[in-house]
């Protein structure tokens, strides 16, 4: 089921949805990422969706690409535009280059579960009201990314406030959802702010002048390393050579992807940009590419600027079972996970309403779960 899906069915009709849910749910047994080679070939490339979550490898479960071309801003922190004709609750149809996702009023994700997983959330562009039942709340944008580990359960709301009145609110963020092993399954819950001045850039000029900035969200590039990641995420040790980086190449630009261990498996986005090379292959625009060895790999932008977003990790190899917003490792924990939802509602909302936003004022801030305040740089 996917989490636009399971999401809008909590939101709509709180667990009335649970009954019989249990046998819908998938699961997936990943091996080491590099299988013994029976071709000459380097890469594999898929075209991604127009819509929804991309394709990813294990440790990683889920990735998509959130970008929303919303009007100027009514007086409610909402789209100053008539909201007739959308699916309101289930809006993901871009109807005019934007989605109220489960928004009513205002767009974003309103109070929703997750256990035995994590969320990374890397903006580029809009701000994003966090708010979860553990009483931390946190106003985030403009280049900063949060590191949520759900662990034992968490619900929070994820919402997107529009606060200029005057000019259009552009909203253009990934959110990823990376695995836990089973002995962190049940950890506490956590999460780390990363502001934009926190997160490494380092720009690499190549012979012919041209730029290519690569955005350490995680891993390590050369000498830069990300923030600290959570301490019980997969990310926490090196040895799993977990990385996330937003690779931005000037036209013509050349750059060199440098070369990881056997066990490490790779993807590359192709976010935007035509005329993307890597290994001598020209790769469309909107693709997935599959790395099948652990070798460094030439990538030209022959064409305009691009975009890229790496996902590197070694693989957990654990049995997953997932449904809706419940990562487990059995059909039997994600029954458990559903049960404990129902009885604790993991903490229970500490809010007043289902989708919470924090003024608007665009100061950014993080008030976290231990009651910490944390503020950018």
């Amino acid at each position: 089921m996917k989490r636009r899906k399971a999401i809008g069915l909590i939101i709509g009709s709180g667990l009335a949805f649970l009954t019989g849910a249990y046998a819908k749910f998938r699961t997936t047994t990943f091996s080491q990422h590099y299988p013994k080679k029976e071709s000459s070939m380097n890469i594999k490339v898929t075209q991604l969706p127009q819509t929804g979550p991309w394709p990813t490898g294990d440790p990683f479960l889920f990735c998509v690409h959130h970008n929303d071309q919303y009007p100027s801003a009514n007086e409610k922190m909402g789209p100053n535009a008539s909201l007739e004709g959308r699916n309101m609750g289930q809006d993901f149809a871009n109807k005019d280059g934007w989605n109220m996702y489960h928004g009513s009023s205002i767009p974003g994700f309103p109070q929703h579960p997750h256990r035995g997983f994590e969320t990374l959330t890397v903006v580029k562009q809009g701000l994003i009201d966090h708010s979860d039942s553990l009483g931390a709340r946190a106003r985030y944008g403009d280049g900063d990314a949060q590191w949520l580990t759900a662990g034992d359960g968490i619900v929070h709301a994820e919402m997107f406030p529009l606060l200029n009145q005057e000019a259009g609110n552009p909203m253009d963020f990934f959110q990823i959802w990376i695995n836990l092993p089973a002995v962190n399954k049940r950890v506490d819950p956590h999460f780390a702010m990363f502001w934009e001045k926190q997160i490494p850039k380092v720009k690499n000029t190549d012979i012919n002048g041209n730029m290519t900035e690569v955005t350490v969200v995680a891993g390590k590039y050369r000498s830069s390393s990300a923030p600290t990641p959570p301490p019980n995420s997969w990310a926490a040790n090196q040895e799993n050579d977990l990385a996330v980086w937003v690779i931005k190449m000037g036209k013509g630009a050349k750059w060199s992807l440098p070369a990881v261990s056997e066990t490490s498996g790779r993807s590359l986005y192709v976010v935007k940009g035509k005329g993307v090379e890597i290994d001598g292959q020209p790769i469309p625009e909107k693709s997935r590419v599959e790395i099948l060895t652990p070798g460094a790999f030439n990538i030209v932008s022959a064409g305009n600027e691009v975009e890229l977003l790496l996902l590197q990790g070694r693989p957990i190899a654990e049995p997953v079972a997932q449904y809706g917003p419940f990562v487990m490792n059995t059909e039997a924990e994600i029954r458990e996970a559903y049960d404990d939802y129902s009885r604790t509602r993991f903490g229970g909302w500490k809010w007043s309403e289902n989708d919470p936003v924090h003024g608007k004022n665009p100061e950014k801030f993080a008030q976290l779960i231990d009651g910490s305040v944390d503020k950018p740089v």
